[in-house]
C-alpha cells in the first residue's frame, strides 16, 4: 500500500532519471505541500555525504525505484533537487563493463 500512496498512484516519473543519476538538494524552499516521503528524500539529499544516486535513495527509503523516481521528479519540478546523469569513463553509452567499473570506482571512493 505504501508505494502506491507515496507516489499518489502514479507509476511514471515526469523527468527522465537513471538509477545512477546523482541527486542533490538545492536548498530552495518548497512552496507546495509535499508528503512525508518527499520530506525524507529531501533530508537524504541534503545530508553531508554529498549527492546520492537514485538507487541509493530508493534503498534507504525501502521503496521501489519507480516510486522513488516519481518522488524525485516531483522535487525536480519544484526546484528542490537537481539531478545529474551518470558520466562514464569512455564518454559513450554505458555497457556492462563500464557500468561495473563505475560502481567499483564509486565504492572505492566511499571506503
Amino acid at each position: 500500500m505504501r508505494p502506491y500512496t507515496a507516489s499518489g498512484g502514479r507509476t511514471r516519473p515526469s523527468a527522465p532519471l537513471d538509477l545512477l543519476s546523482l541527486v542533490r538538494a538545492t536548498g530552495v524552499p518548497v512552496r507546495e505541500p509535499l508528503g512525508h516521503d518527499h520530506a525524507l528524500v529531501l533530508r537524504l539529499c541534503a545530508g553531508p555525504t554529498g549527492p546520492l544516486s537514485v538507487a541509493e535513495i530508493a534503498a534507504q527509503l525501502r521503496l521501489p525505484a519507480a516510486v522513488t523516481k516519481v518522488l524525485l521528479s516531483d522535487l525536480l519540478e519544484c526546484g528542490a533537487v537537481t539531478a545529474r546523469a551518470p558520466r562514464f569513463p569512455a564518454g559513450g553509452a554505458a555497457d556492462d563493463q563500464n557500468l561495473l567499473r563505475a560502481v567499483l570506482d564509486g565504492l572505492r571512493r566511499r571506503l
